[in-house]
């Protein structure tokens, strides 16, 4: 059976993020039933409707990946708990034009880390009803909003603590059967 083709879209444009570690640490713990391929955020210029008429070679080149996708992970960041600015322009590029949204009918799961108590609970929650509005599928639950503590990651990047590794893991296993369960309902 063929794996299936996951967007991964991560939050934070910085290359030292805790936000790309996680997403790099799950891309390897569901390797065996994904087939992940990142989505450049940051080659996207700013969203501009007058910009509409003719898309951008980056961000035609960012639909197709979207529409070319079985579903989409998010990993990211809180930022004055909201969503990043990168990740919100990004939504914003794959619903334009009107009437031309790349995000129509995706399944999708998010995950994020954080170094605060709350862990990234309130970006999730407005992504969750951005892409409400976008008719994109979010995985109900497990949610992923974690703290950073020390430890968490290994020297080679991997989840350290075995409980961790297996909440993640159980997400993954749902989120696969959610990004199957879209593919057999007919458009």
């Amino acid at each position: 059976m063929t794996k299936p083709r996951i967007a991964l879209l991560v939050g934070s444009l910085s290359r030292d993020s805790i936000n790309r570690r996680l997403a790099s640490a799950l891309a390897r713990l569901g390797a065996d039933r994904f087939d992940v391929r990142e989505s450049d955020l940051a080659g996207l210029p700013l969203y501009n409707r007058d910009m509409d008429r003719e898309l951008p070679p980056a961000v035609l080149h960012f639909k197709e990946e979207i529409e070319a996708a079985d579903g989409v992970l998010i990993v990211s960041p809180e930022y004055n708990r909201s969503v990043p600015s990168a990740l919100k322009n990004a939504i914003d590029w794959g619903s334009r034009p009107y009437g031309a949204n790349s995000w129509r009918g995706k399944p999708a799961a998010i995950a994020g880390l954080a170094s605060g108590a709350l862990g990234t609970a309130p970006a999730q929650q407005h992504l969750r009803n951005i892409l409400s509005h976008l008719d994109v599928h979010v995985l109900p639950h497990p949610e992923v909003c974690m703290a950073m503590r020390e430890g968490l990651f290994d020297a080679s990047g991997e989840i350290a603590d075995p409980a961790t590794r297996q909440f993640l893991d159980g997400f993954l296993t749902r989120f696969r059967a959610h990004v199957a369960r879209f593919a057999m309902v007919p458009a």
